[in-house]
């Protein structure tokens, strides 16, 4: 992905005339085009967080989650194609990309006691605090 983002940030550059002192904001501009960051909603109990994810159009068989005792990362692909030749497309702002989004957990938790379920496009998630004699 970081090679993907740094081609497209080099043609946005030669496509601005390769001014200096962009680079940044180039890089920013390619990020954003290749990479997807949803929307969340991060809360707490007394002994668990509940995070809930919009990923509208993402399959559950699509989503890639890595768990850690103080993150949790969710990456997966989004694809839009169009019926060519069934019909003519007027408009379309569907996008295909990379969904990446790293959350840390305000507080360590247990990663074998974490379930995910996909629903109506909302990844909801709940994660078991660790308690203090869990090791990292």
């Amino acid at each position: 992905m970081h090679d993907r983002i740094a081609r497209r940030a080099y043609d946005i550059f030669t496509s601005n005339g390769r001014t200096v002192g962009r680079e940044l904001d180039d890089w920013l501009e390619a990020e954003n085009e290749l990479v997807w960051e949803p929307s969340i909603e991060l809360s707490e109990t007394d002994k668990e967080f509940v995070l809930d994810m919009a990923i509208p159009g993402v399959d559950a068989k699509d989503i890639d989650m890595e768990v850690t005792p103080d993150y949790l990362v969710v990456k997966a692909g989004s694809r839009h194609d169009h019926q060519e030749g069934k019909r003519k497309i007027h408009a379309c702002e569907f996008e295909s990309g990379s969904l990446f989004r790293s959350i840390q957990f305000p507080k360590k938790i247990n990663p074998d006691r974490v379930k995910a379920e996909l629903r109506n496009g909302i990844l909801h998630l709940t994660a078991e605090m660790a308690t203090p004699t869990q090791k990292d």
